[in-house]
């Protein structure tokens, strides 16, 4: 969870580290990647976001998509090394199901642990300086991404047109999107017009999610749920923003989602601040952990998002 990208879920270093939880993953001797006999049908040259022409392999065996596993997963492919911050303190854990025993490598993708996978295409999410490209161009095939990091949809397309998975790209977001009406309807019979917020605790500071980005999309945008008036004036182009206890403590709001990455003990639940929020009060505050899916982009979060809400509020 971070470099400083563009998205704030990455609010700083100390933070991601907080976010991801404490997972340690091996790496074994060798990893070849597994792609569907589908996507065998390149060569190909595509113009990649840096205005690159990049010859895609037809059948490549050990894909390198560091923070896009998530789009990776939900096509099938494994990749060749998934990232990860200080020597795995800090790994993408709500995807260690499908990632086990998928080796590591640090999130700004030295050169050296990038030549160390040998892989035969790269998948770059963010912009990088041309001397780093020319660099991992000479491993490679190099694919910097045009879509932005926090639309997903187009991220998870562009990244099926790059491995010749159009067609199962597509599947996925029909899946995706007829999960998510189901699951607004069933929420709109229970908390028709109720209103939400997402709030992530870490280092005993307080953020609330854009209404447009990450699992803020998914509430508002998949689900339906009311926007309070306090997020909404808080948001910027952060994915996160900040927000006071005071702040809080005044939302209006029928369902409180907190993600809480310092502990059951954190300070901040014998404030008196917030015994009093009402969500607290009636009991409609649900808590999860840095190791879930809130933080993220994909279609495997976002899913894991739809549940996650749909049960708190149903069950």
């Amino acid at each position: 969870m971070k470099h400083l990208w563009t998205t704030s879920v990455m609010l700083s270093a100390s933070f991601m580290l907080a976010a991801c939880g404490n997972s340690q993953v091996e790496a074994p001797e060798e990893e070849t990647t597994e792609i569907p006999e589908e996507a065998a049908e390149g060569p190909k040259t595509l113009i990649d976001g840096l205005g690159n022409e990049v010859e895609i392999p037809s059948n490549p065996e050990k894909v390198l998509g560091s923070y896009l596993e998530d789009y990776l997963v939900s096509l099938d492919v494994t990749p060749v090394a998934q990232w990860s911050v200080s020597d795995g303190e800090s790994i993408q854990d709500y995807l260690q199901e499908d990632l086990s025993g998928v080796p590591l490598i640090p999130h700004d993708l030295p050169y050296e642990s990038v030549l160390e996978y040998e892989p035969d295409l790269m998948i770059i999410r963010d912009a990088v300086e041309q001397d780093m490209y020319e660099q991992y161009a000479q491993i490679a095939p190099t694919y910097v991404l045009k879509s932005s990091p926090t639309e997903w949809r187009e991220t998870l397309t562009e990244v099926g047109e790059v491995l010749g998975m159009e067609g199962k790209a597509e599947s996925v977001l029909e899946t995706y999107d007829a999960k998510a009406q189901e699951k607004a309807e069933e929420l709109s019979a229970v908390a028709d017009s109720e209103s939400a917020a997402a709030v992530w605790m870490v280092n005993n500071s307080l953020f609330v999610v854009h209404p447009e980005r990450s699992s803020g999309a998914v509430m508002y945008g998949d689900l339906g749920l009311e926007i309070p008036e306090v997020v909404s004036n808080l948001s910027s182009d952060a994915d996160w923003a900040a927000i006071s206890l005071e702040e809080l403590a005044q939302m209006d709001v029928d369902h409180l989602f907190f993600v809480n990455s310092d502990g059951p003990e954190a300070e901040l639940f014998e404030d008196r601040l917030w015994q009093n929020i009402p969500a607290v009060q009636q009991d409609q505050v649900y808590q999860y952990g840095p190791e879930t899916s809130w933080l993220y982009y994909g279609p495997i979060a976002s899913e894991q998002v739809l549940d996650n809400v749909v049960d708190s509020i149903t069950k």
